[in-house]
């Protein structure tokens, strides 16, 4: 009978799901005061205006909104398919803060969802916002960077990152609103706009129409800025300017691929500091290189605005002295990593053989912004700690972490002359990454996995750095960091650093599986692994793990216990003073 009992009770929660309207700001969002924001409603079932009454707070929603919403019969899908009716009101503005409950009815569909609006009135507490988010950044990658970079001695360290002394320290919830786990568009997005969307979604709630670009809009922490104060932006990436990340600093679409849209939300917003990869969305079709199917070149657009244009290194620091807007493309792609651009040699360096460093584009990018009077806001992203994480190449992941942390030292030095700055460093999602000891050359044994030191056994890392660079002479040496991955395609594991170039562990059979790349084969002592992900996946995923999220400066004390992504925009938008001044 309970068996029955249960059944039964799941097949009406299943028949309720059905017939429940779906409305878009969700509910719990929590929305910054003055800032617009697309309302939706979508109901699975066609219906007559007449026939939809919604409230907020017990007022009928055009008096309490301002004006009625398009009403859209039945909404088109892909290949024929019909919905139900909608309601859309676009650029809607709630300017009292407080708690708005949405109650929609229409037949036997009911919704209700509470919305949290918030003041962040001018001034802000603090003048200019540094925020630095490490791709994919977990625990292990800052454990691997501070054994690497500084060493350990009789169990302690013997130095500190950067961003080990933030004062300030929060831990981050990362899921998406369709899934536990998450890409870089969403919980970015999140960081920026304080709304949580779904996977692949930026500054946009994820709709049931075809098309990405006729979303539900949420505004953007650069849009804010522009909105309602005069400081200056800056979006620094060791990525495509228009990859997932940097895009959700001004873009709007449901699909992060669509990269040449959002150089065109770029154009819209102007950010006064670009610097990062990705030309080739800039660039006209008919140039060589370009990826665009149109003939808009953005390169000249940007010029034509005023910007000076930056291709590489030795033109970046030429910048230094002077002012005006920047738009520096270092790269047609992503930009190289640290390990194969400075060391190495390796990747596409040979191609584009100087490229500057994020430690030299962050402090470009703060010499350039601090010339504004009213501040300013920066994103600084280290790209690819998350780039090399997919393919399980953790030497050039921890590279990438330690110069995201000499980043952060640029900033912590700027801070000693500019103390009303907030400096905000975290991750967007995690990996299943995690460092279980050594791998020891000299340790006996026939096989490479005889050679894993475990507890006692793994000692500690013989890595060196003889010129004080913060990164280790060689990565090869004889006693290394036992990184691992907890997920992972079939791959070889060689149990050294990929000294070629970066790792590809997987590549496609005929089947259209991703099979152990037999490059790896024949290194001695590789072992085959099976992979415990789906045979479509060719790397290793993110982890639902929570983020680790530390802060110093004016406002970093609002960072505490458990956040939300969405969250952490309330504070940013509290310290920069974002909203109006609450109305009576």
């Amino acid at each position: 009978m309970r068996i029955l009992l249960a059944a039964l009770a799941a097949t009406s929660v299943l028949a309720g799901a059905a017939q429940a309207a779906s409305v878009y700001p969700l509910d719990r969002a929590t929305i910054l005061a003055g800032s617009p924001f697309d309302f939706k409603v979508e109901l699975d079932s066609v219906v007559k205006p007449e026939d939809v009454r919604i409230t907020v707070n017990g007022e009928d929603y055009s008096q309490a909104f301002g004006a009625p919403a398009q009403f859209v019969e039945a909404e088109q899908g892909k290949d024929g398919k019909t919905f139900g009716s909608a309601l859309l009101l676009r650029a809607l503005k709630l300017d009292r803060p407080g708690t708005y409950t949405v109650e929609v009815s229409a037949g036997s569909e009911h919704k209700r969802v509470s919305w949290d609006v918030f003041a962040a009135p001018a001034p802000g507490r603090a003048r200019n916002v540094i925020f630095f988010l490490g791709d994919g950044l977990s625990v292990a990658h800052r454990t691997g960077a501070r054994l690497m970079s500084k060493g350990m001695t009789e169990g302690k360290a013997n130095g500190r990152l950067n961003m080990d002394d933030l004062d300030h320290m929060a831990f981050i919830g990362t899921s998406s609103t369709n899934a536990i786990a998450t890409d870089s568009a969403n919980t970015m997005s999140a960081y920026m706009t304080g709304h949580k969307t779904a996977v692949n979604a930026l500054g946009v709630y994820a709709d049931r129409t075809p098309s990405p670009f006729d979303d539900p809009k949420v505004e953007t922490i650069a849009e804010a800025v522009r909105r309602t104060t005069g400081k200056a932006i800056g979006v620094v990436s060791t990525a495509e300017l228009e990859d997932a990340t940097p895009a959700a600093v001004v873009a709007h679409t449901r699909l992060r691929a669509e990269k040449a849209a959002i150089v065109g939300d770029f154009y819209a917003v102007k950010p006064d500091v670009m610097l990062g990869g990705g030309s080739a969305y800039f660039l006209a079709k008919t140039v060589p290189g370009s990826k665009r199917k149109d003939d808009k070149n953005y390169i000249e657009l940007f010029k034509d605005a005023g910007y000076t244009l930056v291709t590489d290194k030795a033109e970046l620091a030429a910048l230094a002295g002077g002012s005006g807007k920047v738009l520096g493309l270092f790269h047609t792609g992503n930009m190289d990593v640290t390990l194969d651009r400075e060391f190495l040699k390796k990747g596409t360096v040979a191609k584009f053989p100087n490229q500057p460093g994020l430690v030299d584009m962050t402090r470009a990018a703060l010499e350039r912004l601090a010339q504004n009077p009213n501040g300013f806001f920066l994103m600084v992203e280290g790209a690819s700690v998350d780039k090399m994480s997919h393919p399980m190449d953790w030497d050039r992941a921890l590279f990438e972490t330690i110069e995201f942390d000499q980043a952060i030292g640029v900033a912590r030095e700027f801070v000693k002359t500019h103390p009303d700055t907030l400096i905000v460093v975290t991750g967007d999602h995690t990996h299943g990454v995690s460092i279980i000891g050594t791998i020891d050359d000299d340790k006996p044994g026939s096989e490479m996995r005889d050679k894993v030191g475990v507890y006692a056994a793994a000692g500690f890392p013989n890595y060196t750095d003889e010129n004080g660079d913060g990164f280790p002479d060689r990565v090869d040496v004889s006693r290394r960091l036992a990184v691992f991955s907890s997920n992972f395609p079939d791959y070889y594991e060689t149990f050294r650093p990929k000294l070629d170039g970066p790792f590809e562990p997987a590549v496609k059979n005929e089947k259209g599986e991703y099979v152990a790349n037999a490059a790896y084969k024949d290194v001695p002592g590789a072992v085959l692994r099976v992979g415990n992900l789906p045979k479509d996946a060719d790397t290793a995923v993110h982890a639902v793990d929570d983020v680790v999220l530390q802060a110093t400066g004016p406002g970093a004390d609002d960072f505490k216990g458990y956040m939300e992504e969405s969250d952490v925009y309330r504070v940013l938008a509290t310290a920069l003073g974002l909203g109006a001044p609450a109305k009576p």
